[in-house]
């Protein structure tokens, strides 16, 4: 069971935790880390992208030059893909690049990118992470006192606008709550600081 420490938001060793070998400590899985982090990508793009053929490409009713006797190649139109202004072949069209994945390959993603972050030493706890006002600076002092890398995602147990706003500014740093952890973002990140209610609530949820 990994016994991590618990700091304030000051960086002071406030405690210990225990946190679930279900979930923190499960043998790190890098197919279904792929297969994950694919989905993921997918599912981000739109899939609007659109290019006219040469059915769609205005002009080209008629044929420029008889069929015989000119000495030029045969030509049926204008708007042919090999002519200026012609149709593209293949054109890209709109379509859905979404994919998904079954609920227990989901769960066993997050389990073993919460894992690897707990092997590599890169998980923080904090036991309580708050606002008073919108203030950047507080978030940023915060990250620095418990020692963060630059690029960091700060998980929270409920959404704090203020928290959220504060962190919105530093660059490389994301707040997500503990219910839309996704594989990516902490794979993504070089540090993953989490309160202690969101560790917590983790556990409860994927244990």
């Amino acid at each position: 069971m990994p016994n991590v420490k618990v700091l304030n938001m000051q960086g002071a060793e406030v405690g210990e935790m225990n946190l679930a070998d279900s979930v923190f400590a499960v043998e790190v899985n890098a197919t279904v880390l792929h297969t994950a982090v694919r989905a993921y990508l997918m599912n981000q793009r739109q899939g609007t992208q659109s290019a006219l053929t040469r059915t769609e490409v205005s002009g080209g009713g008629i044929k420029p030059w008889r069929q015989k006797g000119t000495g030029r190649a045969r030509q049926g139109s204008t708007r042919s893909p090999q002519w200026t202004h012609g149709g593209i072949v293949f054109a890209p069209k709109p379509r859905d690049y979404r994919v998904t994945i079954n609920k227990k390959t989901r769960q066993l993603a997050i389990k073993s990118a919460l894992s690897a972050k707990v092997a590599e030493n890169e998980l923080i706890v904090i036991d309580a992470i708050t606002a008073e006002n919108y203030k950047t600076k507080v978030m940023v002092d915060m990250l620095a006192a418990v020692k963060a890398k630059k690029k960091a995602l700060v998980v929270l147990a409920e959404n704090d606008n203020k928290v959220v706003k504060s962190l919105a500014n530093i660059e490389g740093v994301k707040a997500v709550q503990a219910n839309s952890v996704n594989v990516y973002d902490v794979l993504n990140a070089d540090t993953l600081v989490i309160a202690k209610a969101a560790a917590e609530k983790l556990q409860e949820v994927y244990a």
